[in-house]
């Protein structure tokens, strides 16, 4: 156990073979007031933990040497540095690498890349509990130390004439009168317990009966109604002849102990945010609810909830009322959760578990038909669905349930945890807030994503992405007028992998920041090279996504990339969605501002398919607007898509925007966006997306 001096900071001992990344922490963790011990491989750490003992423990998985599963072993055998918090730094979606930290004990993980707000709130709360439970251990020996040293109320019963005599620490414990020293056994009968009192009776008989010694707690009612925990101990006095003539015994007060153990059993099994049942009981509870399940031939299941877009909530509102609406989807879960359906109809908090951030399982048992799981998880939706008030705000959230069902999608707890986890990620990516159940072609899914990221991750260093081009034409006289670049990663094991597959991953990876800068210089690269053969200037059009704005960094990267290339600002184009400003629209605007400053045109892609008003569309300092191709499918043979064709074309050119439209592969379909004054095309009926050299024959 650490020993905190007063007045002195926590120590914790970063262990990072990445000096960048061992900065950046002691950069994020500096308004906590720590001191920071760097170590840069496993061995230095073991040694600093020789000489002094840290408060926590932020260790990296990954690094040569020994690994950090190998360091964490090493803590937990210091007999010192059993109760120390060990958080390990794992990738992002490293299901298996979480998995272990916990196994080879772990208190907790992070996943890179960091969220340096969310690593300094979790270590301030690490830190803050072990305090706490160390604090709580640290009494629990000192009040066994008292109770060792105290004197004890004792007792002794003449077996032959059945009287009772006590000491005046025992009518003490008991709420009796201290005079007269001698009482009568129903006057101490009377304060036990009436639950309590057969125990007791029975271990008397026992004793007497066996020879054995006695040892029981029974609850004390003191006269003012409170209730008291007392250890009782006894054993048989004999005589000369071996005939048992009495019986002799102690009393004490192991209230506060109880109490104590209770609350650190409590600490170790719950969520301190939420009350509800921590990953641990979670784990427990389904192991023997498993257990029972095989004995009665029935059937268990467990959801695992994941809340859609929690983070964007944190960021907006605060960790303070992100905290609030955990604590109200925990209270909404336990309410809509009956307890017919639940395995601890006692606890509901031990059925219902947070297993950490937005992360909740629901522990099902005696299922007779797996829609029955399905009944539950509408219930839960449907109770998350009404607008939580938190503060001034109202705040609507959803949330995606993955469901498995004992044993029908796997034979042990962490089976069935990891395939009801696998099932919530394929509801996000069914749309959200909505459930569904495992299926075993999840797993090849799961698989899949998880080889293409360790592959994107080294794709930009093995120089695997390729821009193509898609030409853009004038639907006045079919004139060239533009090219959008368009990402393709040819992997040398899976070939030629589509935006679709790999975009939605480095997104969720971060990745994506440097794959769009990546985009950007090569672009600009590209117009250069054809400027330099002659080929007339033709702008460029380059997708941008949401992270390269919240990066802060955009701005300059495109003034880098124009630069280092020569090109003018009026030969690229960039690309924005509405869901790049739908969260932050005052910092995106301000950003375009810049690069319209520059001399960079922007356009807004897939308009039609979000939230985009009129009075959104007049703040966006855009200049072109690109038509969805879902519009443009049927413009030619439905008068209602028409209308709305050009009705989006009338309010743009009353913005003064040039219109684009997509996915236009029908000359029927081109002649009716010409029709409406349209200003340019761009689909397969003028080319699809090609390689540079092949876009040549365009230029020409």
């Amino acid at each position: 156990m650490t020993a905190r001096a007063r007045g002195k900071p926590p120590v914790v001992l970063v262990v990072d073979d990445d000096p960048t990344m061992r900065f950046l922490v002691g950069e994020a963790l500096a308004p906590l007031r720590l001191e920071l011990v760097m170590a840069d491989d496993g061995y230095a750490a073991l040694e600093i933990l020789r000489r002094r003992l840290p408060d926590l423990v932020l260790l990296d998985v990954r690094m040569p040497g020994l690994d950090g599963f190998e360091v964490c072993e090493e803590i937990r055998r210091h007999p010192a540095a059993a109760d120390v918090p060990v958080v390990m730094m794992t990738g992002l979606d490293d299901v298996e690498s979480i998995r272990r930290a916990y196994e080879v004990g772990a208190t907790d993980f992070v996943t890179k890349p960091l969220n340096w707000l969310i690593l300094s709130q979790r270590v301030r709360y690490l830190l803050r509990a072990s305090a706490n439970l160390a604090e709580l251990r640290a009494s629990r020996t000192r009040l066994s130390a008292a109770q060792r040293l105290a004197r004890m109320g004792s007792w002794r019963v003449d077996l032959e004439t059945g009287e009772l005599q006590v000491s005046e620490e025992f009518l003490q414990v008991f709420g009796l009168s201290e005079a007269p020293k001698l009482v009568t056994s129903p006057e101490i009968w009377k304060r036990v317990h009436p639950e309590d009192r057969e125990l007791l009776a029975e271990a008397l008989r026992a004793c007497l009966r066996e020879g054995t010694s006695l040892h029981v707690d029974q609850r004390v009612v003191l006269p003012d109604g409170s209730e008291r925990i007392v250890h009782a101990q006894a054993q048989i006095v004999r005589d000369e002849e071996g005939r048992a003539i009495a019986l002799d015994g102690t009393a004490q007060d192991v209230t506060d102990r109880k109490r104590a153990e209770e609350q650190i059993r409590y600490l170790a099994y719950h969520d301190s945010l939420t009350g509800l049942g921590n990953r641990r009981l979670f784990q427990e509870r389904l192991a023997m609810a498993l257990a029972q399940a095989r004995r009665n031939e029935t059937r268990v299941g467990v959801l695992f909830l994941d809340l859609d877009h929690f983070k964007r909530i944190n960021d907006t509102l605060g960790h303070s009322l992100g905290d609030a609406l955990l604590q109200g989807v925990a209270d909404r879960l336990v309410a809509s959760v009956r307890e017919t359906d639940l395995v601890a109809r006692r606890e509901l908090s031990g059925a219902i578990s947070r297993l950490g951030g937005d992360e909740f399982t629901i522990l099902l048992s005696e299922i007779h038909d797996v829609q029955d799981l399905a009944k539950v998880a509408r219930r839960v939706l449907e109770a998350l669905a009404r607008p939580f008030h938190l503060g001034e705000h109202e705040v609507v959230i959803g949330a995606s349930i993955g469901i498995t069902a004992w044993p029908d999608d796997g034979n042990d707890a962490e089976t069935l945890l990891r395939n009801a986890d696998t099932a919530m990620y394929h509801a996000k990516e069914q749309g959200r807030n909505n459930y569904q159940f495992y299926a075993q072609s999840m797993n090849a899914v799961a698989l899949r994503r998880l080889i293409l990221e360790g592959k994107l991750r080294r794709a930009l260093e093995n120089e695997e992405f390729e821009l193509h081009y898609q030409p853009k034409a004038a639907l006045a006289d079919g004139a060239l007028c533009g090219l959008e670049a368009l990402l393709r990663w040819r992997d040398p094991e899976l070939g030629l992998v589509l935006p679709d597959d790999f975009v939605p991953i480095a997104e969720e990876t971060g990745l994506i920041g440097r794959v769009g800068e990546w985009a950007l210089h090569a672009a600009c690269r590209q117009v250069a090279a054809w400027q330099a053969r002659g080929f007339p200037l033709v702008p460029v059009s380059v997708n941008l996504s949401a992270h390269q704005f919240r990066s802060g960094q955009l701005v300059e990267q495109v003034r880098a990339a124009l630069a280092a290339s020569g090109v003018p600002a009026a030969a690229l184009e960039l690309e924005i969605t509405e869901g790049t400003y739908l969260h932050d629209e005052s910092r995106v605007i301000a950003q375009l501002d810049e690069l319209r400053g520059l001399g960079v045109r922007i356009s807004l892609d897939d308009f039609g398919t979000g939230w985009s008003a009129l009075g959104q569309l007049r703040r966006l300092p855009v200049d072109v607007l690109k038509i969805d191709r879902s519009f443009v499918r049927d413009v030619a043979e439905r008068a209602d898509d028409a209308a709305l064709v050009a009705a989006i074309v009338a309010m743009a050119k009353a913005l003064r925007l040039r219109v684009i439209a997509e996915g236009v592969e029908r000359e029927a379909q081109r002649e009716a966006l010409r029709a409406i004054g349209c200003d340019e095309m761009q689909g397969f009926l003028l080319s699809p997306a090609l390689p540079a050299h092949e876009v040549e024959r365009f230029l020409r």
